[in-house]
């Protein structure tokens, strides 16, 4: 161990073993470190939401789906990766801030190619994520060194993850359907990595400390929604028209949006893996959480499109434009009860309302003013898990 002394009788520690973190430590919650990561991911959120309502308004709908997938799998994937490792081993030194800010470079290049990439030139954002993920596995490679309780499953994240980058930069050879299934291909090999590498004695993660650090970046997608949402409704009241129908559709987004923070926060997130799941659930829980991101994000673009559509500035009709919302709501809905309050919970107003709910708000898209009815069905859900649970958080 490397210090320094400062002013005040302050030690700075330069460098230190990098051992795991207490898995049972209390009042863990996310550092400031974590916080700055989450804040460059903004970036790339944003852009990825942004390009999928330009590629929907332009009737290009397969293609902007498509895209936006691809494109939020890098994303989350970076992100889940830091968040798990930090979890395990944050040790805060300047060795371990340093792999960060490269991290970190890394992410906000991926945020730079977003474009390009649904345009299907993927080489920057493939650049920044093999950027981003080398610098996961010189972290993995330091664990493996000082925490011998650790070593076989480090070695095996870096060289797993070492694989599949190499993967990534073999994949930008491919084009059109054969580019689509060989991602497909690797992704599912970088989904497998966690699975192999923690499947005798893996790290140890903080349950509370990773149930805090989804949920915020949850907020982090539920703001770039509000950001989005408010960004287009403030360029076309500067065209002086459509006023009322703005109006109403920015008061039904911020329902639909409130809504939707709290179904996510009303049960608590750590419920599911405080006691130590089998592996497989852990990992279901949090791969889960793709679907929780990736239509959150949605919701924005959605709304971006409605706002297109009140204001005569897409070709769209408005069950598809609805739809843009009402699906990624629908999904949302479903991946909080299959998530955070299970089929088999006690309480079984909300174990029932959260799929009936679903079911309304594609239901909905049919009708007049869905996204109208769309919020006020997720309000709705909010007063029945008020009511159901007396305002206390019923566990699965």
């Amino acid at each position: 161990m490397t210090q320094e002394s400062l002013p005040g009788n302050r030690i700075r520690v330069w460098h230190r073993p990098m051992r795991p973190r207490d898995s049972a430590e209390r009042h863990r919650v996310a550092t400031p470190l974590e916080l700055l990561f989450d804040l460059c991911f903004v970036v790339a959120v944003g852009q990825a939401a942004s390009n999928l309502h330009h590629q929907l308004a332009e009737g290009h709908v397969g293609h902007g789906v498509a895209g936006f997938a691809l494109v939020f799998f890098a994303i989350w994937w970076g992100w889940l990766n830091f968040s798990w490792f930090a979890s395990a081993f944050d040790t805060d030194d300047v060795p371990y801030r340093l792999a960060t800010l490269v991290q970190i470079a890394g992410g906000l290049t991926v945020a730079a190619g977003v474009g390009k990439g649904f345009d299907g030139d993927f080489h920057v954002m493939v650049i920044g994520y093999v950027l981003m993920r080398l610098a996961m596995v010189t972290q993995w490679l330091r664990a493996a060194r000082t925490a011998p309780e650790c070593r076989p499953s480090a070695l095996r994240y870096a060289a797993g993850i070492t694989l599949c980058q190499i993967l990534w930069v073999v994949w930008l050879a491919a084009s059109g359907a054969t580019q689509i299934a060989l991602f497909l291909v690797v992704a599912a090999i970088e989904l497998a990595v966690p699975l192999l590498a923690e499947r005798r004695a893996g790290a140890p993660w903080h349950p509370h400390h990773i149930a805090e650090r989804y949920g915020l970046f949850t907020l982090i997608v539920l703001g770039e929604t509000v950001l989005s949402a408010t960004t287009a409704v403030q360029e076309s009241v500067t065209e002086g028209k459509h006023i009322g129908e703005l109006v109403g559709l920015a008061a039904a987004g911020l329902v639909l949006v409130f809504a939707m923070w709290w179904l996510y926060f009303d049960q608590p997130g750590h419920a599911r893996l405080v006691h130590r799941p089998s592996l497989l659930t852990t990992m279901s829980w949090g791969y889960g959480h793709y679907l929780i991101f990736a239509s959150a994000a949605a919701v924005g673009a959605g709304l971006e499109l409605a706002v297109d559509f009140d204001t005569h500035h897409t070709e769209l009709n408005g069950t598809v434009v609805a739809l843009f919302v009402t699906v990624p709501v629908a999904l949302f809905l479903l991946s909080v009860w299959l998530l955070h309050i299970g089929p088999t919970n006690e309480c079984r107003p909300i174990a029932i309302g959260f799929p009936v709910a679903a079911v309304l708000v594609l239901a909905a898209s049919f009708g007049p003013a869905p996204i109208h009815v769309t919020a006020v069905l997720a309000a709705a859900l909010v007063a029945v898990t008020v009511i159901a649970t007396h305002g206390e958080p019923r566990l699965a």
